[in-house]
């Protein structure tokens, strides 16, 4: 199960309201952590993309890339965890996995539990909250997320007024 229901969230999937990127990361993590979220892209097949600026290259070890100086091209991750639907993981600190999503390419129930399940993937392999806000919120008000102890996708927000 999901754990959201589309009807209930669907505001927050509108671009116009919400902006098209909002933001997706996992807090008090580590390198191994995010070596740990690159190996399950690998395992779970799903496509992907590993640039830095815009050369593409091959994935590298996650210590690699969180080492890379200040002024180096910017890396970034590019998965589609399904067809359609793109994830981009931002190698910004080894402490915070950040991430963006497409709110255009999260419409109806099935592609939320699609979203939901990518979500569960990486808590469930973290042992670890992933959490979901509105673009640029910096970390102050996530909507929903992956609950560690429920384990499941789950509301974090009070529904905005009908």
């Amino acid at each position: 199960m999901a754990g959201l229901l589309w009807d209930d969230v669907m505001w927050f999937f509108d671009p116009v309201d919400v902006g098209t990127l909002p933001d997706g990361f996992v807090p008090g993590t580590s390198v191994e952590d995010w070596q740990t979220v690159l190996d399950l892209v690998g395992e779970q097949g799903w496509a992907f993309e590993y640039r830095e600026g815009e050369t593409v290259l091959p994935l590298p070890r996650a210590e690699v890339v969180l080492s890379r100086p200040a002024d180096a091209e910017q890396p970034y991750l590019l998965v589609w965890p399904t067809a359609g639907m793109l994830v981009i993981f931002r190698f910004y600190a080894a402490e915070e996995i950040d991430f963006d999503v497409d709110t255009r390419e999260i419409q109806g129930q099935e592609r939320l539990d699609a979203f939901c399940g990518f979500l569960r993937a990486v808590g469930r392999r973290l042992g670890k909250p992933v959490l979901i806000e509105h673009e640029g919120g910096g970390g102050s008000r996530p909507v929903f997320g992956f609950d560690v102890v429920a384990d499941r996708v789950v509301p974090l927000w009070e529904p905005p007024p009908a």
